[in-house]
């Protein structure tokens, strides 16, 4: 195939494709230059997701009537001038090719007018042709409204995610720009339900609930940092308010969100040795620094920067938030627990806990002799006990409860340890699929209806989930913006707060968006039981005790929680044996 020029039409999609990936983007662009022309009130439409309609509004300066065509030519701009203005960027626009590219990809309709003209102007652009300018009666500032996105790119159309997650990355950019912009009057409605809206105050924390909702925004701690060139402020989360991922770490650099993975790390390794393995820190982090210390000119969406000293700005970062963690927070002493007058991490018995080499019952079991006790200060090798036969549990007697949270039951090949939250979540589990797989969930009526009020990306995933909830159970509608009303609950669950288990199901697919469709019911299932399950440190009367073991027995699947966690440790009557010196092994 020989070498051509493309066509100017392939060429502006191409380079739209880098700007412009979903809906999201188009208003990320739309926004940014609406800060960028001073607005104090920026309003947003959305309609279909963005498919149908991306109109936003805002009372900034304006553009004249006659730069209005230069202002949708890619590479037209009023934010450079020379190739040194690279390097001392304060807008957060400046290629001047975020319009050019919507309109490539889009039907595009602008209307502006500046403060000192009675007159505004109009421009359509189609697939990147664009037509006449006429002149309109507008009041000062912009409107641009994009419909029908990606009407010209029918593939790029088909990768868009449904309507819910869509909303809910628009929801969740139009948030996090209001926390670094508070001073500006926000408002987002999406088909024509009002989403989200501030009132221009300036108090970051009215928007902190809006998007963590005010129980977890009570948990966020401010923080404020400077040294040199580097001055940081913002929110970082208490020890009680963690993710099992990184997606609520929120940084602007010089007012721009990025999403910069050396930031990230410094943040989370500020925590180090403070959160469990696998669980990470809330933050929202606002980091100003001298223009030209930082580069902005890396990738055309503007989400990535380089710093001239990484090193500096990362040990900054990570300074800060530990400084702010010291002082709201106190750090436990690793070292509090010695057993025999060492620390337990010195010892042979700290190292194989540590390493798991306890014979969990579902049979997994590692190094020869993993935490078995000797007597006095040295520690006796000895093989691992057998993994249990067969996937059923024997016939337990129950001894009793330890420390409110483990059950010590006897079978005929020795002691059981039962996590009674794990099995707990395993017995509800179990029943509640069974009753779902019959088509035959028994639900308990709520004699006071229970309000529940979500964040506007929450609401949006809970909307999607309803089927799956009410499926199992659940009478659930919505109950005004961003609210819903439960009605009803499964008897299996009657015992716990309805809320709760509606909150975690939101969690579950906040953090995984797409989750096969054959598994939603069993995921919601399971995060519903886990939020209803017994927790540890709750007082068991016999009976309840009694009546967890018969229930456990009964499972398919009992040694490990519908999460993957083991419910029980197996000591065999060998170990024991060993351990009391009756065998000769000591």
């Amino acid at each position: 195939m020989p070498i051509k020029i493309l066509p100017d039409t392939i060429a502006s999609q191409i380079a739209a494709g880098e700007v412009v990936d979903r809906p999201a983007s188009v208003v990320k662009e739309l926004l940014e230059n609406a800060i960028d022309a001073g607005a104090s009130q920026i309003e947003i439409e959305i309609q279909q997701a963005g498919r149908r309609l991306i109109q936003v509004t805002d009372d900034g300066s304006g553009i004249p009537a006659d730069e209005v065509r230069l202002a949708v030519c890619r590479h037209a701009t009023s934010k450079l001038s020379s190739a040194e203005d690279l390097f001392n960027i304060q807008t957060l626009g400046f290629r001047g090719e975020a319009l050019a590219s919507i309109g490539s990809v889009s039907r595009l309709t602008m209307i502006t007018n500046t403060h000192e003209n009675p007159i505004g102007a109009k421009l359509a652009v189609e697939g990147g042709e664009s037509a006449g300018i006429s002149t309109i009666a507008a009041a000062a500032g912009t409107r641009v409204s994009v419909e029908d996105l990606f009407f010209n790119l029918p593939a790029r159309l088909k990768f868009l995610k449904s309507d819910t997650t869509e909303n809910r990355h628009i929801t969740g950019l139009v948030t996090r720009y209001a926390l670094a912009y508070p001073h500006i009057r926000w408002s987002v409605t999406q088909d024509e339900k009002p989403i989200f809206q501030t009132t221009g105050s300036g108090e970051r924390f009215e928007i902190l609930q809006a998007l963590f909702g005010p129980t977890e925004a009570g948990k966020l701690m401010p923080v404020s940092f400077e040294e040199r060139h580097l001055k940081l402020e913002g929110f970082i989360s208490s020890l009680s308010l963690t993710r099992s991922n990184r997606k609520d770490i929120t940084v602007f650099v010089n007012g721009r969100w990025v999403q910069d993975p050396m930031l990230t790390s410094a943040v989370i390794r500020a925590y180090n040795t403070m959160l469990m393995v696998g669980r990470y820190p809330v933050a929202v982090l606002f980091i100003n620094i001298p223009p030209e210390l930082v580069d902005v000119n890396v990738h055309p969406a503007k989400a990535e920067v380089r710093f001239r000293d990484q090193d500096a700005v990362f040990s900054g970062v990570q300074r800060a938030i530990r400084r702010g963690l010291l002082a709201f927070t106190p750090i436990p002493d690793l070292n509090a627990t010695r057993l025999w007058g060492r620390s337990v991490a010195e010892t042979e018995e700290g190292q194989a806990w540590q390493q798991g080499n306890f014979n969990v019952a579902a049979g997994q079991s590692d190094a020869a002799g993993g935490g078995e006790f000797g007597t006095g200060s040295e520690l006796e090798t000895a093989q691992p006990q057998p993994s249990l036969p067969g996937s059923h549990l024997p016939l337990l007697r129950l001894v009793g409860q330890v420390a409110s949270t483990y059950l010590i039951a006897e079978g005929p090949d020795g002691l059981y340890l039962i996590d009674q939250h794990a099995a707990h979540e395993r017995v509800l589990f179990d029943q509640l699929m069974a009753q779902f797989n019959a088509k035959s969930i028994p639900s308990q009526a709520l004699l006071d209806p229970v309000v529940i009020e979500l964040t506007p990306e929450k609401a949006g995933i809970l909307e999607q989930q309803l089927a799956a909830l009410i499926s199992l159970g659940f009478e659930i509608e919505p109950f005004g913006p961003n609210a819903f009303v439960i009605r009803s609950i499964p008897i299996v669950v009657d015992r716990s707060d309805p809320r709760l288990a509606v909150e975690a199901v939101v969690t579950a697919f906040e953090e995984d968006e797409t989750p096969l469709m054959a598994e939603v019911e069993a995921r919601v299932a399971a995060r519903v039981c886990k939020r209803m399950a017994v927790k540890a440190g709750q007082i068991l009367s016999e009976a309840e005790q009694r009546n967890l073991l018969l229930n456990l027995e009964s499972s398919q699947s009992p040694r490990t929680c519908p999460h993957g966690r083991p419910t029980m440790i197996h000591l065999s009557v060998n170990l024991l044996e060993r351990q009391f010196g009756r065998t000769g092994a000591i």
